[in-house]
C-alpha cells in the first residue's frame, strides 16, 4: 500500500538553480564520507609511520564519531541562528581547513585535523535530511537515494584509491589523505549561490516552540539505536577489515581494494532502498531484511576462506547500504516537519555515533588482547542483534511526537 503518490515534483525554481541545488546536494554527499574512509586503508601506513598501536590507531575514526557526537545536537541550533544554506557552507568551510591540517605533520596536528573533520561533517549529516525534506517534499525517497550514492560512491573510491595515491611520486599517506580535499572547493564553489537564502529561519524557528523534545520519545530512542549499531559496523569495518584480510594472506592493495568493494556493493542499495520505503507504510520488514543480510556476512568472516571473504563482504556491503538509507529515511519518515527531523536526526547522530565510536576501539582491543579475530567478530553479532530489535520497533508507521 503505498504511502503518497510517488511522482516526482521539482521544486519551484528556475532549471538553472535546480540543478546547482542537486549538484550541492551531491557534491556535500560526496564530502560526508570520502575523507574519513580514506583512512581506513591508509592505517597500516599511518601506524607504522607515526608508531602507533593498534588500539590508538583505532581512534583515527573513533575520534570523528565522538565529535558527531558532541557536536549534532548543536547542529540544529546552528541552523535556527543561521538558516540551513548557511550552516552548511560552514561546516563545508571547515571541513577544508580540517583536512588541510590533517595531512601537516605528525600525532597532534594529524589528531586536530581529524577533530575538526569529524565537527565539520557533523552538522552537514544532521541538516542534509531536513533540507532534503524542505527542498524536495515529494521526492524525499529519490533525493535520498541520490545523496545516499553520492556519498558511498566517493567513500568507495577514496578507500580504493588512497593506498595506490600513497605511492604515487611520494605522494604518501599525507598526501593521499589531502588529495580530497578538491571534492570540498567544488562543493563550496557550487554551493556559494545558497548563501543568498535565509527564507528558511523563521520557518525553522516555528516548527521548534512547536515540537516536543525529542529526546522523550521511546520512537526516537530506537531510530537512534538503530543508528549507532549500524554506524557501529560500518565504521569498525572501514578501520579493521583491510588489516583483518592482511592477516589472512591480502596484499596491502588488495586489502584496500576489498573496503572499497564493501562500499560498492551498498552504492546501488542506498538508491533503491529510500525510494522502496518511501512507498511503504512500514519498513518492518525493510529493517528485518538488512539485520539477516548483517549476521549473515559477519558470521562468514568467522571462516578463513578467501572465496567466501568476497561473499561476507558484499553481504555486509549490502546490508550496510539498507541500514544506512533506512536511518536517514525514518529522520523524515518519522516526522512532522524539517524542524523535527533535524533535531531527530542530532539526537540519533549524537548518541548514535557515541556508541559506534565503541566500535573500531574495542573491535581493535579485543584482536590485541586475544590475537585472534574471533572474539572481535563476536562482538560484531551481539550488535547485529541489538539492531534487530531496535529495527522492528524503528520501522513501524508511527511519528516521534505521537509516540
Amino acid at each position: 500500500m503505498g504511502r503518497h503518490s510517488s511522482t516526482w515534483h521539482w521544486p519551484r525554481k528556475s532549471s538553472w538553480h535546480t540543478l546547482l541545488l542537486l549538484l550541492g546536494i551531491i557534491f556535500i554527499g560526496a564530502n560526508l564520507r570520502a575523507p574519513l574512509t580514506a583512512v581506513g586503508s591508509l592505517i597500516p601506513f599511518i601506524r607504522d609511520d607515526l608508531h602507533m598501536p593498534n588500539a590508538i590507531a583505532g581512534t583515527i575514526t573513533t575520534v570523528p564519531l565522538l565529535a558527531f557526537a558532541f557536536i549534532s545536537p548543536l547542529a540544529p541550533k546552528l541552523a535556527r541562528k543561521t538558516g540551513m544554506e548557511q550552516a552548511i557552507f560552514i561546516s563545508l568551510l571547515l571541513l577544508a581547513v580540517g583536512m588541510s591540517v590533517r595531512s601537516l605533520g605528525g600525532i597532534s596536528v594529524l589528531f586536530a585535523g581529524t577533530i575538526i573533520i569529524g565537527c565539520a561533517i557533523a552538522v552537514s549529516n544532521v541538516l542534509l535530511p531536513g533540507f532534503i525534506k524542505t527542498s524536495f517534499p515529494r521526492g524525499v525517497g529519490i533525493m535520498t537515494g541520490i545523496y545516499s550514492v553520492a556519498m558511498n560512491l566517493f567513500g568507495a573510491l577514496s578507500s580504493g584509491v588512497s593506498v595506490p595515491l600513497s605511492k604515487w611520486h611520494g605522494f604518501g599517506w599525507r598526501g593521499a589523505l589531502a588529495f580530497w580535499v578538491i571534492l570540498v572547493l567544488v562543493a563550496i564553489i557550487i554551493w556559494l549561490p545558497r548563501l543568498e537564502r535565509k527564507k528558511d529561519i523563521k520557518h525553522f524557528k516555528d516548527a521548534a516552540l512547536e515540537s516536543k523534545s525529542i529526546w522523550k520519545s521511546p520512537l526516537a530512542w530506537k531510530v537512534t539505536l538503530f543508528m549507532g549499531s549500524q554506524s557501529l559496523v560500518f565504521y569498525t569495518m572501514m578501520t579493521w577489515l583491510p588489516e583483518l584480510l592482511q592477516l589472512r594472506g591480502f596484499s596491502e592493495s588488495a586489502a584496500g581494494w576489498m573496503l572499497s568493494l564493501m562500499q560498492f556493493a551498498l552504492i546501488p542499495v542506498t538508491f533503491f532502498i529510500p525510494v522502496i520505503a518511501d512507498k511503504m507504510k512500514s519498513q518492518q520488514s525493510l529493517s528485518m531484511m538488512t539485520a539477516c543480510f548483517y549476521f549473515t556476512g559477519i558470521g562468514l568472516l568467522l571462516i578463513e576462506n578467501t572465496a567466501l571473504a568476497f561473499v561476507s563482504i558484499i553481504l555486509i556491503g549490502i546490508a550496510s547500504g539498507s541500514a544506512f538509507s533506512l536511518s536517514m529515511m525514518f529522520f523524515t519518515l518519522r516526522t512532522e516537519n524539517s524542524q523535527e527531523s533535524a533535531e531527530l536526526s542530532g539526537m540519533a547522530q549524537s548518541f548514535g555515533y557515541l556508541l559506534a565510536s565503541i566500535g573500531p576501539v574495542l573491535f581493535g582491543g579485543l584482536h590485541d588482547l586475544t590475537q585472534s579475530w574471533t572474539l572481535p567478530i563476536l562482538m560484531l553479532l551481539v550488535n547485529v542483534l541489538l539492531f534487530f530489535y531496535v529495527g522492528y520497533g524503528a520501522g513501524k508507521p508511527v511519528k516521534v511526537r505521537g509516540s
